[in-house]
């Protein structure tokens, strides 16, 4: 236990880093889709016609969820993707209730 004084700093500055993490990252009021992104997946969910700018855009939520296509091996695959899609199902529930078609 003679190491023991330095430790301390090092379970600290993780305590903090933690903390950091589970109360997010996001200010409150925010939103993670864009009103464009929004509208997008609420087309491609009612199954409209799929388009190149639908396709990026349901693209970059997946990115802002995690996912990176550009790697060549993916050793996680297709975990990785369902872990995205199911984030950016998630903030869809958050942020696209007012382009939700009744």
């Amino acid at each position: 236990m003679k190491n023991s004084p330095t430790i301390w700093p090092v379970l600290l500055a993780l305590a903090f880093s933690l903390a950091g993490c589970v109360t997010g990252v996001v200010p409150e009021g925010a939103t993670h889709l864009s009103a464009t992104q929004c509208r997008d997946l609420t087309a491609l969910r009612n199954n409209a016609p799929i388009t190149q700018a639908r396709n990026r855009s349901e693209l970059a939520a997946l990115e802002a969820a995690g996912y990176d296509p550009s790697r060549w091996f993916d050793p996680y695959y297709p975990d990785d993707l369902q872990a995205a899609q199911r984030q950016v199902d998630h903030w869809y529930q958050q942020d696209c209730q007012q382009t939700r078609p009744d």
